[in-house]
């Protein structure tokens, strides 16, 4: 299944995206709540129940709606630096040991089609596509090999990244460089475990038309099911909770000489078997200043 958030009317509930139309859960199984992060908490059984639905004739087109992020506001968003070894030998690192963890703010999750602010406050703003896991069920120290009972699936993240606040200071300032609003767009929707292979997926992700990431999955440090058994040895995770899993090598800042996104630019992240996502940056608006 590819599950969805999207708005139509001005009304933003769950569904199925399916040939290329929407399937409405809200019409096929009006039992099932309308909110992601509720249905994947209402677990196997609403999964199943949403499952029924899969057969059936879409109820709008793609364009009669807005697709949102899948998850409005994960719980956490824990993202994996330096987790593809051809990304960290083009970074100068040597490869982790141990997962390097940090945190994008959940206020940075973007729609898959939605635009990326450029502020003038940043000098260096890059593009990072990366792979997506997304939690289905409450759990903390998930054995390596129950990893895949957790998980409700997979989505297309650009771990959008201001680069000159990364690397301000000494340790970098990962939290600050990768939390900026509307810098984690996500989509088009979660696809579930049972439709793909998550570590041996085409990813590719292009800048104005030029293709700038082509790399697989299979190239991955630490593969999602070991995320899944660190992280959840220190926390619980939770349903809707997101996990960037890092990106592979060719991100702007290592290009020579280094490639700098800005106004105008359009960036397309593809995941093969999961979809695309594809966003404008354009300059922040005057209404993003809140005070």
């Amino acid at each position: 299944m590819k599950l969805i958030t999207f708005t139509q009317n001005d009304n933003t509930r769950i569904g199925l995206l399916a040939d290329g139309g929407i399937i409405d859960l809200s019409q096929c199984a009006s039992a099932l709540p309308t909110e992601m992060i509720a249905f994947l908490s209402a677990g196997a059984a609403a999964m199943e129940t949403a499952r029924t639905c899969t057969g059936q004739n879409a109820h709008f087109a793609l364009s009669d709606v807005r697709l949102e992020p899948p998850v409005l506001r994960p719980g956490k968003i824990l993202a994996i630096g330096l987790n593809y070894r051809a990304h960290a030998e083009e970074s100068g690192a040597e490869i982790p040991k141990v997962p390097l963890v940090f945190t994008k703010q959940n206020t940075s999750i973007n729609g898959p089609y939605d635009p990326v602010h450029w502020s003038e406050d940043s000098q260096m703003l890059d593009y990072e596509g990366e792979l997506g896991v997304v939690i289905g069920k409450r759990c903390r120290r998930v054995p390596l090999e129950h990893a895949t009972d957790v998980i409700a699936g997979f989505a297309v993240i650009n771990d959008v990244s201001v680069r000159d606040w990364q690397l301000r200071g000494t340790p970098p300032q990962f939290t600050m460089g990768k939390s900026w609003d509307t810098h984690c767009p996500m989509g088009p929707a979660i696809v579930t475990p049972d439709e793909v292979d998550p570590h041996t997926l085409q990813l590719k992700t292009w800048v104005n038309g030029e293709l700038r990431q082509d790399t697989n999955t299979n190239d991955l440090i630490f593969n999602c099911y070991e995320l899944i058994a660190f992280l959840s040895t220190a926390f619980t995770l939770e349903p809707g909770d997101v996990i960037p899993t890092g990106t592979p090598s060719g991100v702007g800042m290592a290009r020579k000489p280094p490639s700098r996104l800005a106004v105008g630019d359009t960036v397309k992240v593809e995941i093969e078997g999961i979809g695309t996502i594809e966003n404008e940056i354009v300059e922040e608006p005057a209404d993003a200043t809140i005070y």
